[in-house]
């Protein structure tokens, strides 16, 4: 027997009731139940721990269906457990079982019965049972989520009933069971235990059947198992890695041949047709309307994803291999001239799945698709089909291709026996058999009932890279029929089925019309109205956003934080243009580099890590103190300790007003290779917070002390102080201080719980910049939780953040004729330590103070129209007072010429020449301005004793003339411009404005009230100019976005049809009905929101941040008009769009050669580890989206299995050097787009290309040509790498304007392979960056001549001391040069020698000691004086 025969007679389990499967919630959810002990006392003490020696007892647990007096699944036995007796106490029974299951049936009457056994040793070794007793525990609450009422750890007592379990089968136990009279409780007696949710399991609902309840102990085809029994394996499963098989040639015989098995089978279905009918022959046969191959991997618990289904063809024996034959008749064989023997599959299957398991088998299942006549009158309409269409299985068979231990010996060509008849079988269906036919035959032998052939093999590990197995496939394997081409099949073999994998079929398959149909599982949505309908957490743990993104790098290298992918957009096709040829094997192909990773899984913070000393030191150095609002000093939290998070503390605090305060004190330098000691010398941050601008603060200077010069672990951090021009200190405290004020004048109105959404969830990322070479020296991130204040004054967090950076180095290339990719390593360094402190100040808002209002009040997501009792809305009104307090029409008359320079030219008379009031001047402002000249006239009488004289006037003739033209000119203009103006009148009538505050990617809904005022039904089309505002025409979607904003008003299917043409939507309205027409209005255009970051010189900079954020948004005005079918508009809603900056979640940086594409990969981590995303199933099942802000920028992404890696892919066109793109990426998880999930910030640094090929250990010199700019420039050059690069010339030069300055770059690098190195050219009295270049190194090994091998002890004290000789192999006296690659570990006596001619010399090495046991490898480079390589030796050094 295999171990999947063995596998799968042992787990056999009982199905659940038809109606409940039906009343299923999918997807399935796993649950975890724990069984503590068990209280004995009272009657079960008395009636079954009497008299009784050596008893034992164990629990037994059974899934049943009080509806319908059901038991289904299997029942779960435990092991033996002693009773425990403590003095003073009641005897206990400690079970400690840990139970899994998941289920889909999260029904109130699913419950789980529970059954005490007692057990005793019997004399001839076997065991007898006796129940002592048995419980109820409740699953399912009746409330709606059914999760939620199980999302309880708190332990629960279970009471014991007298009696069997088989009890609840009695007809008269309804519910509730627990209260019927029948049901007798055992006092004393309770059993603890406790029931929750265990979303791990997801993770193997593949491999784990639903409904089915196992042990973290009992083994699991397909999960990596451990070396202690006892471990339990579904607290954190791990899946074994999956291969990828291929079925190639396969065919199958039937005996004695296929035609006499056809023949004989429909003749049987024949007469069994005519028996159930009961008359005679009726002229009409069955008949063979297709023959299908279901395949599928199967653990011996379930298949792991629905079966392929296939078609095979009828071919001959002969021709099998050579050629491609026809489809033969549907029908019976018999009249096909060839002889055919053996059903073909003409194909390739391929298994994705498998496993190299022992109890993983694949599941062959033939399937014949028969159509048989309609009975009756004959009366059938042309619209009824005369045949039905019906399944039968006939053969099925299992293989095992991982019986031995490798897939190496897995066999290749394979023959199977096929089985039928009575017995279980993996499919669950009725099989086949013929009544003369003998099924006794053993396994592995070619019984009468057929055997079939193929070719297996398995892609090893080299050729591809496997994955976990996944609970849904990704989309090109969606299609799960994927045939031959037919002409009774149509489209039927390319319909996308369901991705998530459905449970294993248990009727007779699909049929011809269940083949098309639509999916079973429908995709989950997840709204919601406000960020406290998030449920978050209590609790806000020590996130692993923040340390594994500073800590744990370099020891996770699945977690690296930057690095690279090249992809490819194209899609390669799925199946061959010609069948005849043969279609080319795609191979795995190795990325060059890795995807970027975004903030991944952390630990808590290494503030800890700090001494004693250390934090003494930086307390003496003098930093200014956080206080409250009333003078006391801020609460101190520990950043290791979870954060108690209560909304509704929040929401009271009184303090309403945020005061965040960012304080940076000192940083830490980490030694570097190829760095100097006091690198760097002076830094400056680049950050954003929430919605603020993006800041980038003044230089800070490094200040050292005695002991942090010290090359000792205990060294002190170099405190921050800000610098001067001329780089010397600013007076006052160190450090410097950064605060951001989040008050009403800053928040709009419900927002707030938004904000502090923001610093529950999201981490801070902060990039460290070298003042002087203006290079990234790598980033730090630090989670905001610790900013809630929780109704306290004031809080303060100091943390230690570490500053890290990735590298990519190339192996070297081995010399070889095949030409191949050699993968980047990418490693992850860390720069050095950053001490940062972060508070929140609580403030009180005060009501009597007038506060900018940077957004007014949120309106109604419902748009009403004018109803009419308001003020005249069209004209020129004089004042708002008017409009709105008066309610009256009323109109401030205005001069034409005053209106219109046009007509003012026109004019002869002098009223043109009067002088023009300003449009707003109100009435009270023109009667001061009149009293004002007055007294000015006045004031002219007294001093000059005379009334001024008064201009000259014309004859009253002349005057009486130009007023009489000027009266024909204004009445022709009138006449002209009377239509337009009584247009403009009345659609300013019928308008109605609304305002929405957008912010990038974030959809706004609001719902527009049309009304259609007349007696007649009429057609209205909605016209809109701007694409960013779209009328909402799907009711999903609608239901979507009303779901998030929790409108009330009447949602309707099929309100809209598009107009042909314009696709304009058009709606019908009845007359004087009402309907709400859903807008929507989203943007992923930049605008204003391209801002740079802003230089902050000084701490009290809030205001200047404040009013950068007020002037930076623009309003922009769009009209939807909705207009008849005459062409006159009914209704006008003017939106006005106020842009708000958007919150930014992470910062990316790429560096690439200029005037090149940059493709580029960005992985998702767990989207439980996405900052701003709540954990839940409902998020993994999900195809994330992502939108771009720059239209250039093709940023896509594939849907992927849930537990599968996730990555967006970018394509970015080239740009000149140093130009920088910027652009925006916005990430969203639900199907409409309402609200991005994340949004990221994306920087493209394009530099100049350098490639330089060197040796190692050799330097090799490089020339680059600078260019001047208009102006005189005080520059100097700066490399990633010094201890690598060096740069001619090295101190500060003058680069006159538009000058042509020749650089010069030596480069020894001393490992062998690829990397990329950085050199900047900065103005040092700007601190500008002039220009950059990207170095691409390409370093070669240079060929050994000698090599060496020594051993020695860990821990050697003083180390050791060797030598080496080198003979001169020149005639004449030479100076040499020693290297080497270790420098920390290899010593010269003497760094350069001189040798005489053709002597030997002996070289002085010292080994410094070994800290651990280990090998390495030391090169020792002997240069000439011109440090060229000339002999290379290899040290072989064994720490042990």
């Amino acid at each position: 027997m295999t171990e999947w025969k063995r596998v799968f007679d042992s787990r056999r389990a009982v199905p659940p009731h038809g109606q409940t499967t039906r009343l299923g919630q999918e997807p399935s959810q796993g649950f975890q139940i724990v069984f503590k002990h068990f209280v004995c006392g009272g009657h079960f003490e008395q009636k079954f721990l009497q008299g009784l020696q050596g008893v034992r007892f164990q629990l037994r647990v059974s899934l049943f269906d009080i509806s319908h007096r059901h038991f289904f699944g299997r029942t779960w036995k435990g092991s033996p457990q002693q009773m425990r007796t403590s003095l003073g106490q009641s005897k206990t029974i400690p079970f400690n079982e840990v139970l899994y299951f998941h289920t889909s049936l999260r029904l109130p009457s699913v419950v789980a019965v529970v059954e005490v056994v007692a057990v005793t040793d019997q004399a001839d070794g076997s065991h007898h049972a006796l129940g002592c007793g048995f419980g109820i525990l409740r699953l399912f609450s009746a409330k709606a989520d059914p999760a939620e009422a199980v999302d309880s750890k708190e332990p629960r007592r279970l009471c014991l009933y007298h009696g069997s379990p088989r009890a609840l089968l009695h007809p008269s136990l309804h519910e509730p069971v627990e209260k019927n009279q029948l049901m007798l409780p055992m006092d004393g007696a309770c059993l603890h235990c406790g029931l929750q949710p265990h979303p791990p399991l997801e993770l193997v609902t593949a491999l784990l059947p639903q409904n089915l309840l196992v042990s973290g102990s009992e083994p699991i085809p397909g999960l990596v198992s451990s070396t202690d029994s006892s471990a339990d394996l579904l607290q954190k499963p791990r899946l074994l890695k999956s291969l990828i098989c291929y079925l190639d040639k396969l065919s199958i015989s039937l005996y004695p041949s296929l035609e006499k098995f056809e023949e004989d089978l429909l003749l049987l279905l024949n007469m069994d047709r005519l028996n159930q009918r009961g008359c005679g022959p009726d002229g009409k046969d069955i008949t063979i309307q297709e023959r299908r191959l279901h395949v599928g991997v199967h653990s011996g618990w379930g298949f792991l994803s629905r079966p392929q289904v296939v078609v095979l063809e009828p071919e001959p024996l002969a021709s099998k291999g050579l050629q491609q034959t026809g489809s033969l008749p549907r029908g019976s064989l018999g009249s096909s001239s060839a002889r055919c023997q053996v059903l073909g599959l003409r194909s390739r299957l391929q298994l994705k799945e498998m496993v190299n398991h022992p109890a993983f088998g694949v599941v062959f299942q033939l399937e014949y698709v028969f159509s048989a006549p309609l009975g009756g009158d004959g009366k059938l309409s042309f619209t009824t089909s005369s045949k039905m269409a019906f399944m039968q299985c006939l053969r099925w068979s299992a293989w095992s291709p991982f019986q031995a231990a490798s897939c190496a010996d897995a066999p290749s060509e394979v023959r199977l026996a096929l089985r039928g008849g009575p017995g279980p079988n993996p499919g669950g269906v009725m099989v086949y058999t013929a009544p003369h036919l003998d099924w006794n035959s053993r396994e592995g032998e070619d019984p009468e009932g057929g055997a079939m052939k193929f070719r297996f093999t398995v892609r090893s590990e080299a050729q591809a890279t496997s994955t976990p197995i996944s609970t849904r496939k990704r989309p090109e394997e969606a299609s799960w029929h994927k045939r031959s081409p037919s002409p009774l099949r149509g489209g039927v073999g390319h319909q996308a089925l369901p991705s998530p994998p459905p449970k294993s079929p248990l009727g007779p398959g699909l049929s011809i019309s269940q083949l098309a149909a639509t999916p079973r599982y429908p995709t989950i949505s997840h709204t919601v109205a406000s960020p406290w309908q998030q449920q978050l957490p209590s609790q806000l743990h020590p996130s692993p956003m923040v340390t594994a993104y500073q800590l744990s790098h370099a020891e996770l290298p699945c977690a690296s934080s930057i690095a690279h992918l090249e992809v490819s957009f194209s899609h390669a096709s799925a199946e061959p243009a010609v069948a005849d040829e043969e279609p080319l094997r795609e191979v795995t192909f190795t990325p060059v580099h890795a995807p970027v990773i975004t903030l991944g899984t952390q630990t808590p913070g290494s503030s800890s890590s700090m001494s004693r000393s250390s934090i003494a030191h930086l307390y003496s150095a003098g930093f200014p103190e956080i206080l409250d609002c009333r003078g006391q000093v801020a609460d101190v939290l520990d950043p290791g300790e979870p954060i108690n998070f209560n909304p509704q503390k929040e929401e009271a605090d009184p303090l309403q007003c945020n005061k965040l305060v960012l304080q940076f004190l000192a940083f830490s330098r980490v030694p570097q290779d190829n760095m100097g000691a006091d690198w760097p010398k002076s830094v400056y941050f680049t950050f954003q917070v929430y919605r603020f601008p993006p800041v980038k603060t003044q230089r800070l200077l490094l200040l050292c002390t005695e002991k942090t010069q010290l090359d000792t672990a205990d060294r002190y951090p170099c405190i921050l102080t800000v610098a001067k021009s001329n780089s010397s200190t600013e007076s006052g405290p160190p450090g410097l201080e950064l605060t951001f004020l989040a008050d009403p004048a800053f928040l709009k109105p419900g927002e707030r719980p938004w904000f502090l959404q923001y610093l529950a969830l999201h981490t801070l990322q902060i990039d460290v910049w070298d003042a002087d070479s203006l290079m990234l020296v790598g980033s730090a991130a630090v989670e905001l939780k610790h900013l809630l204040r929780q109704g306290r004054p004031a809080v303060q967090v100091m943390q230690e953040l570490e500053v890290i950076t990735t590298e990519y180095l190339q192996e070297a290339l081995m010399v070889s004729g095949q030409r191949s990719m050699t993968p980047i390593n990418v490693f992850t360094v860390v720069r050095g330590k950053l001490l940062l402190r972060m508070a929140n100040v609580g403030l009180p808002f005060d009501p009597s103070v007038k506060w900018p209002v940077t957004l007014p009040p949120s309106h109604s997501r419902v748009v009403q129209p004018h109803d009419g009792t308001r003020g005249f809305g069209g004209g020129s009104l004089c004042s708002n007072s008017v409009l709105g307090h008066h309610a009256r029409n009323a109109s401030d008359a205005r001069r034409l010429v005053d209106i219109d320079a046009d007509l003012a030219a026109l004019l002869y008379s002098r009223m043109k020449a009067a002088p023009r009031r300003p449009e707003t001047e109100g009435e009270a402002e023109a009667a001061r301005r009149r009293k004002l000249a007055r007294m000015e006239a006045v004031r002219q009488y007294e001093e000059q004793g005379h009334m001024p004289p008064r201009p000259r006037l014309t004859s009253r003739r002349e005057e009486h003339l130009e007023q009489f033209r000027d009266l024909g000119v204004i009445e022709a203009y009138r006449e002209r411009h009377k239509a337009e103006s009584i247009t403009v009148m009345l659609s300013q009538a019928i308008t109605v404005r609304h305002t929405v505050y957008a912010a990038l990617g974030t959809a706004e809904f609001f719902e527009f009230v049309l009304r259609n005022p007349f007696n007649m039904p009429r057609t209205i089309t909605i016209e809109c100019e701007d694409p960013e505002l779209s009328v909402i025409t799907s009711s999903r979607e609608w239901g979507h976005f009303k779901g998030l904003t929790r409108s009330t008003t009447p949602l309707e299917e099929g309100m809209f049809h598009l107009k042909g043409g314009t696709r304009a939507p058009q709606v019908y309205l009845r007359p004087k009905e009402t309907l709400y027409i859903p807008l929507k209005y989203q943007t992923f255009a930049l605008d204003y929101v391209s801002q740079e970051a802003m230089d902050v010189f000084t701490s009290t900079s809030v205001r200047l941040v404040e009013k950068h954020q007020l002037n930076s948004a623009q309003a922009k005005i769009i009209k939807v008009v909705f207009r008849a079918e005459d062409g006159k508009p009914l209704a006008i809603c003017e939106v006005s769009v106020e842009r708000i900056p958007h919150v930014i979640d992470q910062t990316f940086r790429f560096y690439h050669p200029e005037l090149t594409v940059l493709k580029k990969a960005i992985r998702l981590p767990p989207w439980d580890s996405v900052p701003g995303v709540l954990g839940g199933s409902e998020h993994r099942m999900r195809h994330i989206h992502v939108r771009c802000s720059d239209p250039n920028v093709i940023c896509d992404t594939k849907s992927m299995s849930p537990m599968e890696p996730q990555d967006v892919y970018l394509k970015v066109s080239g740009a000149q050097s140093p130009r920088i793109k910027r652009f925006f990426i916005a990430v969203f998880l639900d199907e409409w787009l309402a609200a991005p999930a994340q949004v990221w910030q994306v920087y493209v640094h394009f530099l100049q290309r350098v490639d330089i090929s060197c040796v190692s250990g050799q330097l090799t010199w490089q020339s680059l040509v600078l260019r001047g700019t208009r102006a005189l420039r005080k520059v100097r050059c700066y490399a990633s790498h010094p201890g690598e690069i060096q740069v001619d010339p090295v101190e500060v030069f003058a680069l006159p304007a538009a000058a042509v300055q020749d650089l010069r770059v030596g480069v020894r690098a001393w490992r062998p392979g690829g990397r990329f190195a950085y050199l900047n050219v900065v103005d040092v009295e700007h601190r500008q960056l002039l220009s950059a270049w990207l170095l691409c190194l390409s370093c070669r090994q240079p060929l050994i001549s000698k090599a060496f091998e020594i051993f020695l002890p860990v821990g050697g004290g003083k180390g050791s001391s060797k030598k080496i000789t080198y003979t001169n192999p020149y005639q004449n006296k030479r100076a040499f040069l020693l290297r080497t690659t270790h420098p920390d570990l290899l010593h010269f006596k003497e760094d350069s020698v001189e040798i005489e001619g053709g002597e030997t010399y002996t070289i002085g090495l010292r080994f410094a000691p070994g800290q651990s046991a280990g090998v390495e490898e030391i090169l020792v480079f002997i240069n000439n004086h011109d440090d060229t390589n000339e002999e290379t030796f290899c040290i072989r050094v064994q720490y042990r």
